[in-house]
């Protein structure tokens, strides 16, 4: 058979071992095997591309010694037997002598050994994948997990004011005119600047929120005290110290005395300021720094 259909058989042989044929090209195939050539066949393609494929995989399981020992005995008889029977047609006769004869009769050439080298490969692949210890697992990198800003307690966010606003102004409290509240303690500080403050008490009683509620009332120092600023409601659930920020519902401005009064759920507009529960005045006029 010459080179070129020599090379277009095992083409073939190639295509029919990985993809598969056509009816032509297996027409084609047929006609080159009675052609004769080589004698290597389509299943040591088969057997090489499947090799191939098991090498391939991410992880192949441990082989059995036994096994083991058995497959690389038989590769070494197989290759054995072939090299003694390539060594049986070689001729003392020159390299000029010999090429045309081994074309012209089909013998033992280059295209013999191609296809068993690339056998060979591949079975050197696969007892190394075998052999060979499974890889390192893959460490997966996790996303970053983004930075959550911690959420301030009253008492933090209060200690931040203090420290970042320049024009802060404080206020004691004082009993108001409810007589069961004569032991409360505290202090009230506010910002122009932030318009922020909060409100920290010692002895303010637990109220009931289906019952009352306190309210804040901010008098500037200009207004008068006919319409103060409602500060917001809020509830106390502890007897201990508690800190209460201020929720201004208008822009205050000089602040001269911050009162707390006790009134209905939800709270009011106007308050009649029948129950006073603390109040603080601002003894000192306001400073910036």
């Amino acid at each position: 058979m010459s080179t070129e259909r020599e090379e277009a058989r095992l083409d073939l042989l190639v295509k029919q071992a990985v993809y598969g044929l056509t009816e032509e090209e297996s027409r084609e195939l047929k006609q080159l095997q009675l052609q004769g050539g080589s004698n290597f066949d389509g299943q040591a393609f088969e057997l090489t591309a499947a090799a191939l494929s098991i090498a391939s995989r991410d992880k192949v399981d441990s082989m059995p010694q036994h096994l083991e020992a058995r497959i690389l005995l038989d590769a070494d008889r197989f290759f054995a037997e072939k090299s003694s029977s390539a060594a049986q047609t070689v001729t003392t006769s020159s390299a000029a002598e010999t090429r045309p004869a081994a074309e012209e009769t089909g013998g033992w050439s280059l295209w013999n050994y191609f296809p068993w080298a690339v056998a060979g490969a591949a079975c050197v692949a696969l007892a190394v994948n075998v052999m060979t210890d499974d890889p390192a697992p893959t460490v997966v990198q996790q996303p970053a997990q983004p930075q959550v800003e911690q959420k301030l307690t009253p008492a933090q966010e209060r200690d931040r004011l203090l420290s970042s606003a320049r024009d802060v102004i404080k206020a004691t409290w004082a009993p108001g005119n409810v007589k069961e509240i004569d032991q409360i303690g505290g202090e009230v500080v506010w910002s122009d600047e932030k318009q922020a403050g909060y409100m920290t008490f010692k002895g303010l009683p637990a109220n009931d929120p289906s019952k009352e509620t306190y309210q804040l009332w901010i008098f500037e120092e200009n207004q008068g005290d006919k319409t103060p600023i409602d500060g917001g409601v809020f509830d106390v659930n502890e007897n201990g110290e508690v800190v209460i920020p201020i929720t201004a519902k208008l822009k205050a401005k000089n602040p001269a005395l911050f009162a707390i009064t006790i009134e209905k759920p939800g709270g009011v507009v106007v308050s009649k300021r029948e129950k006073i529960a603390a109040a603080a005045k601002i003894e000192a006029p306001k400073t910036s720094a």
